[in-house]
């Protein structure tokens, strides 16, 4: 097992392992056009991105969505979503070091805010399910904080010490969610958050996933 043999990463999904920015700023930009916004650049997407998401329509609109307008917003960006996904691959090196992390006898899981539904096909797809004691993507409506949902994906990892559990992501709420917990975090700057916008936060910010995986590795330890 070595030093590192009860070592966890959770690791996030959009952002992270699969690299979807042009998608998503495609599904974004759709979605502005339902209500007569000026499309995004993704400099600028992740300038401002934030979570909940009606708070980063907030900051494009001036204003928080009404509930008929996010409920658009929200459909369009995940029907588009859904279409422009297609072209989308793993992030270069993330199979490699998902099987590096199993074979070494460590544990790793999933969790994404992206629906349960669509992310499980997705990941075998991809063929690196095998490699996750657990994947779980979000039920209910979309839109809340990922804290939550950490709190039941730890529970969920009996044996796991959260303490010895790295949260690899993308996103400075990534960093909370691991707080949250007791677990550590370790951010990715090529995912929907601009470098500036993550070293705000407090956790090691790493500039491809085979950092963050070393970065873990030391904070594990």
């Amino acid at each position: 097992m070595g030093t590192y043999g009860n070592a966890h990463i959770v690791w996030d999904w959009n952002g992270t392992l699969f690299h979807d920015n042009d998608a998503i700023i495609g599904a974004t930009n759709a979605a502005f056009a339902e209500l007569g916004l000026e499309p995004i650049t993704l400099e600028r997407y992740r300038a401002l991105y934030c979570v909940p998401v009606p708070k980063f329509y907030e900051r494009l609109m001036g204003r928080l969505p009404t509930d008929a307008e996010w409920e658009l917003m929200d459909e369009t960006f995940h029907r588009h979503y859904a279409r422009h996904r297609l072209a989308c691959r793993l992030t270069e090196g993330a199979a490699q070091l998902l099987a590096g992390w199993r074979s070494a006898g460590r544990s790793q899981s999933l969790l994404s805010m992206y629906g349960h539904d669509e992310l499980v096909p997705l990941v075998r797809g991809f063929g690196i399910e095998a490699h996750f004691i657990r994947v779980e993507g979000r039920t209910g409506p979309s839109g809340g904080s990922k804290a939550e949902h950490m709190v039941r994906h730890i529970r969920a990892l009996n044996g796991v010490d959260p303490a010895r559990t790295v949260v690899i992501g993308d996103a400075a709420d990534d960093a909370v969610a691991a707080r949250h917990v007791g677990a550590r975090a370790v951010l990715y700057t090529g995912g929907s958050h601009s470098r500036a916008s993550l070293e705000g936060v407090g956790a090691p910010v790493v500039d491809t996933l085979a950092e963050a995986v070393e970065e873990a590795e030391r904070l594990a330890a």
